[in-house]
């Protein structure tokens, strides 16, 4: 493969640049809660994703407290039946301890292929929402667990599982650690398809 040529940045794409490659999953937090409206501007942005069609099939559940503990409840119990009781109390007591708490949903289509498209939609949504974060420190832990495959977890959110899917349960909040992390060289991702 030939070897390119980064093209200058055109102002702004620096901080763009930055964001993209040094945002991170968290897994630790410092137990401060970001400002609800920091949460409120995030979700403003991602709603700005591609989708097909112009569906805007993503829903946004902010989750207080309360329901919170109830969505570690019903995940401790999932966990207990595969694990045991220390595993399932470990894993209540961990989640009980995230700052904050965001659940992401997608609508559900009986055309296959435009519920697949919608989806991608959401996930796009979801890098927009967790890059606006990031600019202002708030970092998120996305999860897609058994739990989020449970119906009672959308009842909790008050969804119909008819209407609607879950894309995720996040945590977020202020890294108390940011992980390092690397990735494969552009060469061994990338190939060009040219006309044989």
């Amino acid at each position: 493969m030939p070897e390119s040529k980064i093209p200058i940045m055109p102002d702004g794409v620096a901080a763009l640049t930055e964001l993209l490659r040094t945002r991170r999953t968290i897994h630790e937090f410092n137990g401060q809660l970001p400002d609800v409206s920091v949460i409120e501007a995030a979700v403003e942005h991602a709603r700005w994703a591609p989708n097909h069609h112009r569906t805007e099939p993503w829903r946004f559940y902010l989750i207080e407290r309360n329901v919170g503990v109830k969505i570690a409840s019903l995940n401790a119990e999932l966990v207990r039946a595969k694990s045991g009781e220390d595993v399932a109390q470990k894993k209540f007591q961990r989640w009980c301890a995230m700052p904050g708490w965001l659940a992401v949903t997608c609508a559900k289509n009986a055309d296959s292929a435009r519920e697949r498209e919608d989806f991608a939609a959401c996930c796009c949504a979801v890098q927009n929402l967790m890059l606006y974060l990031w600019a202002y420190g708030v970092g998120m832990k996305w999860g897609t667990g058994k739990v989020t495959r449970d119906v009672r977890f959308l009842e909790l959110l008050g969804v119909d599982p008819v209407q609607e899917f879950a894309v995720g349960l996040f945590w977020y909040g202020y890294p108390a650690e940011v992980p390092a992390q690397s990735r494969r060289p552009v060469a061994e991702i990338l190939r060009i398809v040219a006309d044989v």
